[in-house]
């Protein structure tokens, strides 16, 4: 099953509407789940019967390669990768048998007109994941090797949200890099704390590209930084993912919306995963805009593994099941105690083991 924007709504609903906080029972997940995989095959059924009447019509090119743009669910965008018709975006059918695919598989498929037929799915280089509202893992898009963590002053930026970001992308196995947008603010006293975090993260070892989509500092530096990389650009929603597209590639003409009033927090532009082209080179994932990024699929190994900077200091705690918390000998506490370690950073992998701990009761 492709990952669509209306999983995305699903699980945002559940992870951030604040009239939401009502947990579903395994019972209700259950029979949610059940309905949705329902409603997945007559999908897929009604798009096997319209694969079938294409193909019937004999009039499908060879197998060539190509690349999805777009997934729109039972259908995708596939961009061409060779033949005459290389670089036109081509909407197209799956057979019903196919393995699940996102924005950024590589695909074999055969061209008709108006719509195309995907063939199979190549062997993906890396995926992003993330747990759906169910806790079954899915993807979010493949093929990446950059993960670019877009922030910035408005909405408010918070290391507790950013450090889940870069655990996932640690985690994943796909190098992060993060994003200050509109640093035009940082001018005003008022956003010290900003500053303050560009270093800590500059501290522990992150790259941090600072640019502004309303006066085009920086963007120079973005386009020489994402132009060797196929990337995805993930953040809160208002932080100016879109803006930033804009820029990076102007023929991309993304929508761009205003912070919802009184709250600052953004409103959502992006409706489905979308791949770009930059104009100074690389390739871009834009994806719908999240407030959260779930770790609850991680084990505390994996998530203590994904901080970086701990690594150096695990396994050298006088207890073996040391907790990192107030333990006598506590290699960690030491690094933090020694300014090795940023305090905040231990303080936020402690506060995602009780987020995990919670999402379990």
């Amino acid at each position: 099953m492709a990952f669509s924007y209306i999983g995305l709504m699903s699980y945002e609903y559940y992870f951030l509407n604040p009239m939401s906080k009502r947990r579903l029972s395994d019972r209700q997940k259950d029979r949610i789940q059940s309905i949705q995989e329902r409603r997945r095959q007559r999908a897929i059924n009604s798009n096997a019967v319209a694969v079938e009447e294409i193909e019937n019509l004999n009039n499908l090119g060879p197998e060539i390669l190509g690349t999805v743009v777009t997934n729109f669910g039972a259908q995708v965008d596939v961009e061409a990768a060779e033949t005459e018709i290389r670089g036109r975006v081509v909407r197209c059918h799956m057979r019903a048998n196919l393995e699940s695919l996102v924005t950024g598989d590589k695909v074999i498929w055969r061209f008709a007109e108006p719509h195309g037929v995907i063939v199979a799915r190549q062997d993906r280089e890396s995926e992003l994941m993330r747990p759906d509202i169910y806790g079954k893992l899915r993807p979010v898009a493949a093929n990446v090797n950059l993960i670019a963590i877009v922030f910035s002053p408005k909405p408010a930026a918070f290391s507790n949200l950013l450090d889940r970001y870069l655990v996932a992308s640690e985690v994943q196995g796909i190098k992060p890099v993060l994003i200050l947008n509109k640093s035009d603010m940082l001018d005003s006293s008022e956003f010290d704390d900003i500053s303050q975090l560009v270093k800590n993260y500059q501290f522990v070892g992150y790259d941090v590209l600072q640019v502004s989509a309303k006066t085009g500092q920086g963007i120079d530096a973005l386009q020489d930084y994402l132009a060797k990389s196929t990337a995805i650009f993930v953040g809160q929603s208002g932080v100016g993912k879109s803006s930033l597209i804009n820029l990076l590639q102007p023929a991309a003409n993304m929508q761009v919306g205003a912070l919802s009033v009184g709250k600052e927090k953004g409103t959502h532009t992006t409706t489905v995963s979308k791949l770009f082209h930059l104009s100074g080179g690389g390739t871009l994932i834009d994806s719908p805009g999240i407030r959260e990024f779930a770790l609850t699929h991680l084990t505390k190994d994996q998530v203590i593994n994904g901080f970086v900077d701990f690594r150096p200091y695990l396994g050298h705690c006088k207890f073996r099941d040391c907790n990192h918390n107030k333990e006598i000998g506590c290699s960690l506490l030491a690094a933090v105690a020694t300014n090795k370690v940023l305090a905040d950073r231990l303080h936020n992998y402690r506060q995602i083991l009780l987020s995990q701990e919670s999402s379990r009761l």
